[in-house]
């Protein structure tokens, strides 16, 4: 049984910044989404089930309202044998915040990593906020001049009514713990590439910057990691930014101090250091010669 997530369906898309879709109708695909762009709220109508978010694993089966953060993943997995429905729209930071009106996503309470992603509806609530996505719906598929401006509208109705909610605590044990929080920072690790400056660049470079995004403790990251890898998260995040910084140096002819700049370093020489520190050359030999 295919949710949301995986099953984008009859979507509307506006000016590449904001998109709205509903289960159950004719599918299509959406070749241009990337969870690195787009937050998303999520109005499950019936079906319920669980969301794995961070490091927190939230049962429910009753409509909610769910917000997710493009830089912290998350997986679901559905209440058996009950089909889900509901409705769902993502949005670039840029589109909602259009003009100033509101705080950045990344300050509100709803999309923080400590934060709680699902709110429990009242049938009132529900009724309001399928009313607002069914507009959104509509519009989108409108003529209207100030559509827009419009779905903005709506959109931040959304979230000032989740604000007004108390979200749900029906937090269950996560099981083998160490094992979901190394797949979550693994995930995580490799959404942050490719790097393509200026637009999309190295967010996280230390354990810490993982640690604070999964909402854990960095040294409980730091053994998780070893003790299902071998490794430690250092060590991997190393290990990403060298294969990355090889390929960009082998296979496009951005100049180094770009490169730097791509994958997080404030100083091209920081950049030089790191890579001779680890390959053994620098990164203008290593481009130089036939084989990385």
């Amino acid at each position: 049984m295919a949710h949301p997530d995986y099953e984008l369906l009859k979507f509307e898309q506006i000016g590449g910044t904001f998109r709205i879709a509903a289960t159950g109708e004719n599918q299509c695909t959406l070749s241009s989404y990337t969870r690195r762009d787009f937050y998303k709220i999520s109005l499950i109508l019936s079906g319920g089930g669980e969301l794995f978010y961070a490091n927190k694993n939230i049962k429910f089966d009753q409509p909610a309202l769910i917000f997710t953060n493009p830089m912290i993943p998350y997986s679901w997995a559905d209440n058996a044998d009950v089909e889900v429905s509901g409705y769902f729209c993502v949005f670039t930071e840029a589109f909602l915040f259009e003009g100033g009106r509101m705080e950045s996503l990344k300050d509100s309470s709803l999309f923080k990593p400590g934060g709680d992603p699902v709110y429990l509806l009242s049938p009132e609530q529900t009724d309001y906020l399928k009313s607002i996505f069914m507009r959104m719906r509509d519009e989108a598929a409108s003529e209207y001049l100030y559509k827009y401006e419009l779905m903005r509208s709506q959109v931040q109705l959304i979230i000032h009514e989740a604000i007004k909610m108390e979200p749900a605590v029906a937090y269950a044990p996560p099981k083998n713990a160490a094992g979901r929080i190394t797949q979550l920072f693994l995930t995580l690790l490799e959404r942050q590439f490719p790097v393509d400056p200026p637009r999309f660049t190295l967010q996280f470079r230390k354990a810490g910057d993982y640690a604070d995004q999964l909402a854990v403790h960095v040294n409980h990251l730091n053994a998780a990691v070893q003790e299902v890898t071998g490794k430690s998260t250092t060590a991997h995040i190393n290990d990403r930014i060298m294969a990355e910084a090889k390929s960009l140096l082998k296979h496009t002819d951005m100049s180094v101090a770009d490169i730097a700049y791509g994958l997080g370093f404030e100083y091209a020489s920081y950049f030089n250091n790191f890579f001779r520190k680890h390959a053994g050359v620098t990164p203008l030999k290593a481009r130089n010669e036939v084989k990385l």
